[in-house]
């Protein structure tokens, strides 16, 4: 910028300068009377040369005449002479004012050109700090405003003076020295500029860099939240929190294993507990209700003194702001919805703890638990058992040697009404931790007497005893006050009552929320400095007795929790997923082919084989049976063979890793539960029975066997298909028929009544097998009346459904004895068969429908195979993992699955020792704090 107004100056003044000479001279030219034309001379050179000094004279004399300086022309040449100067005179003044005015706005151009190229710092609104530093910024850039400003116009007056002193030619040492002066002023405005630029750039800079550093650091803060607050140190009053939380996971019942001390808020339903606890918490944190109940399960508030009014339960990572509305409705909205959630089976209230924690500044440490309000008279949408159990809770809590009982009696209604004094007195009745709580005063002094007041708060109405007592104002009973608005109206109110100015009765310490805060924050941190050392004590003596068991009982072993357990049988169980992957091609055809005849025998015998041998044209009525099969069930059946080989496999895998001599047979229970439920949930894929459709189609369309060794292979499937069906049949017999002869006289068994029928029914059918042995598998209408004739003259009377039921297991084992005849009549005929084909001397077609299926079963497995190797296995170990992980999450489960003694052991010494050293750093925080 300053080297624009320096050249800007120098250029202007330059022009303003020159152009003065040219006019100066013209004028000394026409003083002097030259031409702008030239002359020939005339004469010689020496006339020449002494005109030209004459001429030199006269200028000079022009010169001289225009400075001031007095010499004697002649009368007419003064006077014309004056009238030049005046006229030469009045011509400068308006070029010395063009001059000025010109460069002016030069400079002024200059200027706008350079704060339009400056770049946009809008940028630095959100980067640069406001208050006071930025106050200071401002005024120097008002400074440089005004500095450049002045600079500009002791340049135009410099500028003007300068043009000026150049055009009238003025030489006097006064006028040299203001020339010089102005010039040590311009340079010294030109330094001070400078140095006000360059202290502007260092501070941009400066604020450029604090903003970068401030965003890394907001970035690491944003990004590292979770890892910086693990290093800030705990507050005393969050590790005895912890302590509390350890001890109520460990011991639900509070008996007396746990005699930590706590802040027990007990009183009558609608009494104002919650509202005392708000108090002493300043916030509005619980849900209200208009008379319902609304504290359902036991609310633990920590309280501790911080920086920011917040909360946040303990179980979550959300802190809420207590200063806005907004988070207050989503904390009460949030505490009613756990309260709701807790509440189980048709109960109205529940042992389940809600624990949160509430920082803010001027808050007393100390652990407040609100139990439910205790009731007199249930209603119709309670449980049965409500009262009961709130009387029982009441006391689990209250009975803690060292808990500080609140004892909140509502002030505006008769003391005889009160049911929370008896049962203070019974579980503290010398009142050595009791703190007695009048709320609702403001009303109290509108409609009780004023000494029977006075009486309360001196402990002389009630029979129990307390160390103090207290009354307070829980506000004016409209929901929207806030806690601020509440306090006011409290202090107000005491400042005014006559109830507690007269007589002087009450001290002013037993008033107010603040004072009732403090003396229970005294009395509580008193409690844990007496008791915290003999807690200590006794989780020791327990941690002792723990690990004594634990060796005597399991010494090699170490004392694992269900956690820990957990994630041991969850490795072992994935192990064996990645061992299935490794089986052998082999064995998985072993196994699926075996399942695939399981699953496909019954329907070849009862659905294509049997009802084609009725047929006159079998072969016929093979095609269309197995072409049927392989559109519709086939596939199907196929990849319920497939799933099941899978899960068979598997199951067996986890049978033979017990026998294993690392066996540990405590995760028995839970391996089982994973595979079930993670095989219930498998699925083959939909794709594959399209696939197996196609791939066994075009098996079947294959009606030749190709060489000996298929043919000795399928007439080898035959024989033993038929000899498993005929055993079958045999054992089906033997049931219907019971036992034999020889069997009757060595084991002293008898025939029924339904046997004898049967046999005698037996007889007459193998009768007429033994006369047709080529019968059709059913019985003609003259057959049965004959059978039914014969077995009426041996006074044996049946009708004609049992006599067919009696048929078909008969007729079945003659059929399946031909067919396995013919099996070993075809053995030797396979060059008999591929000579005459179907014309065969030796009918051998159920050799060939049964290497049909062989081959379909075959490469049916094959693809089986290869679908659970490259797929299903992979699958199910996803479902597995699935299942692993849900069940992690689920304790219930775990506790249900994990069990035994030593699982029971192994988590109460885990447990005890997480309390004992949670309770140890505690004390040494303590001893430090003392």
């Amino acid at each position: 910028m300053l080297r624009i107004y320096q050249n800007t100056y120098r250029r202007t003044a330059r022009k303003a300068v020159v152009y003065s000479t040219k006019v100066a001279c013209c004028n000394h030219s026409t003083l002097c009377g030259i031409t702008s034309h030239p002359r020939r001379s005339q004469d010689n050179g020496s006339s020449s040369s002494n005109g030209r000094h004459r001429r030199h004279e006269e200028f000079l004399l022009a010169g001289n005449s225009a400075r001031g300086w007095q010499m004697p022309p002649p009368s007419r040449g003064y006077g014309m002479l004056v009238v030049r100067i005046l006229r030469g005179a009045l011509k400068l003044r308006y070029l010395v004012l063009g001059g000025a005015i010109g460069g002016g706005v030069t400079l002024k151009s200059k200027y706008e050109d350079w704060k339009d190229g400056l770049p946009d710092f809008k940028w630095l609104e959100d980067a640069m700090p406001q208050g006071e530093r930025w106050s200071q910024f401002s005024r120097n850039l008002i400074e440089v405003g005004s500095l450049v400003k002045n600079a500009i116009d002791v340049a135009k007056d410099d500028l003007k003076a300068k043009t000026t002193v150049a055009a009238l030619g003025i030489t006097s040492d006064e006028s040299r020295k203001k020339y010089e002066k102005l010039q040590s002023q311009v340079e010294t405005l030109q330094t001070e500029i400078m140095n006000v630029q360059i202290k502007y750039q260092k501070e941009l800079e400066k604020m450029e860099k604090e903003n970068r550093e401030l965003r890394q650091q907001y970035l690491l803060l944003k990004t590292n939240k979770k890892t910086t607050a693990k290093k800030i140190k705990k507050s005393l009053i969050d590790m005895y929190s912890e302590v509390l939380d350890e001890l109520s996971g460990y011991d639900t019942g509070y008996t007396m294993a746990d005699h930590l001390p706590r802040v027990v808020v007990v009183g009558d339903q609608s009494s104002g507990k919650t509202s005392v606890l708000e108090s002493i918490a300043k916030a509005r944190i619980f849900p209200r209700g208009s008379g319902e109940m609304m504290t359902r399960a036991p609310v633990k508030v920590t309280l501790a003194e911080g920086p920011y009014h917040v909360a946040q339960f303990r179980d979550s990572d959300r802190e809420y702001d207590l200063t806005k509305e907004s988070d207050l409705q989503d904390l009460r909205r949030d505490v009613e919805f756990r309260m709701k959630a807790s509440v189980r089976g048709g109960k109205t209230v529940s042992n389940e703890v809600i624990a949160m924690t509430v920082k803010g500044p001027g808050l007393q440490r100390m652990v407040l638990v609100d139990l439910p309000g205790i009731i007199s008279t249930m209603t119709v949408d309670m449980a049965s058992d409500t009262k009961d159990s709130i009387h029982q809770m009441t006391k689990h809590y209250m009975s803690n040697p060292n808990a500080i009982i609140l004892c909140i009696q509502d002030g505006s209604v008769d003391a005889e009404r009160s049911n929370v004094t008896d049962l203070v007195m019974q579980c503290d009745p010398l009142g050595r931790r009791t703190i007695f709580v009048l709320t609702k005063v403001d009303l109290a002094e509108e409609l009780a007497d004023p000494d029977r007041i006075r009486k309360i708060l001196s402990g002389k109405l009630f029979p129990m005893k307390a160390l103090g007592y207290y009354a307070v104002v829980t506000g004016r009973g409209r929901k929207d006050d806030s806690i601020d608005a509440i306090r006011q109206y409290e202090e107000d109110f005491f400042k005014n009552s006559k109830l507690f100015h007269r007589r002087g009765v009450i001290m002013p310490h037993q008033v107010t929320s603040r004072n009732l805060s403090l003396a229970v924050s005294d009395r509580f941190w008193k409690m844990v400095r007496e008791t915290i050392e003999q807690q200590a004590d006794a989780f020791k003596a327990t941690r002792f007795n723990l690990e004594t068991e634990w060796k005597n009982n399991f010494p090699r072993l170490r004392e694992s929790g269900r956690d820990e357990l957990f994630d041991k049988a969850k490795g072992e169980i994935l192990d064996e997923v990645v061992t299935l992957s490794q089986i052998s091609a082999k064995k998985w055809d072993d196994a699926l082919n075996t399942k695939l005849w399981e699953k496909l025998s019954n329907y070849v015998f009862e659905t294509i084989y049997l009802p084609a041998a009725q047929s006159d044209s079998f072969n016929t009525m093979v095609d269309i049976k197995l072409r049927q099969w392989a559109e519709q069930a086939l596939p199907a059946k196929s990849v319920e063979a497939g799933w099941e080989a899978l899960q068979q496999e598997f199951i067996s895998l986890m049978e033979r890793s017990k026998k294993a001599q690392d066996h540990d047979g405590i995760f028995d229970q839970l391996k089982a539960a994973v595979v079930d439920e993670a095989i219930r949930r498998h699925s083959w894929e939909d794709k594959a029975i399209d696939m197996l459709r196609v791939i066994q189609l075009n098996t079947l369309e294959d009606r030749f066997v190709h060489d000996k060794q298929e043919w000795d292979s399928a007439v080898k499937f035959l024989e033993t298909s038929v000899s498993a069906k005929l055993v079958q049949t045999e054992e089906t017999l033997a049931q219907m028929f019971g036992p034999g002869q020889m069997r009757r006289l060595t084991h002293w068994q008898y025939l029924t009544q339904d046997q004898q029928k049967r046999r005698s029914v037996k007889n007459e059918l193998d009768k007429i097998l033994k006369n047709d042995t080529k019968h059709l598998p059913t019985l003609t209408h003259d057959e049965l009346t004959t059978v039914r004739k014969n077995l009426q003259r041996d006074n044996v009377d049946v009708d004609t459904d049992y006599i067919r039921q009696t048929w078909f297991p008969v007729y079945r084992k003659h059929f399946l004895q031909q067919a396995l005849q013919r099996a070993k009549d075809c053995r030797k005929a396979y060059y008999l068969y591929t000579q005459q084909g179907a014309e065969c001397e030796i009918s051998c077609s159920d050799v060939v429908l049964f290497w049909r299926i062989q081959q379909v079963i075959k490469i049916t497995g094959n693809a089986l195979r290869q679908q659970v190797i490259n797929r299903e296995a992979r699958r199910l170990d996803k479902e597995i993992k699935a299942v692993l992980d849900e069940f992690s999450d689920d304790e219930e489960k775990k506790g249900y699955l994990l069990t035994g003694k030593r699982v029971l052991l192994a988590e109460e010494l885990i447990k005890v020792r997480q309390i004992q050293e949670k309770l140890e750093e505690f004390i040494n925080s303590l001893n430090q704090e003392k």
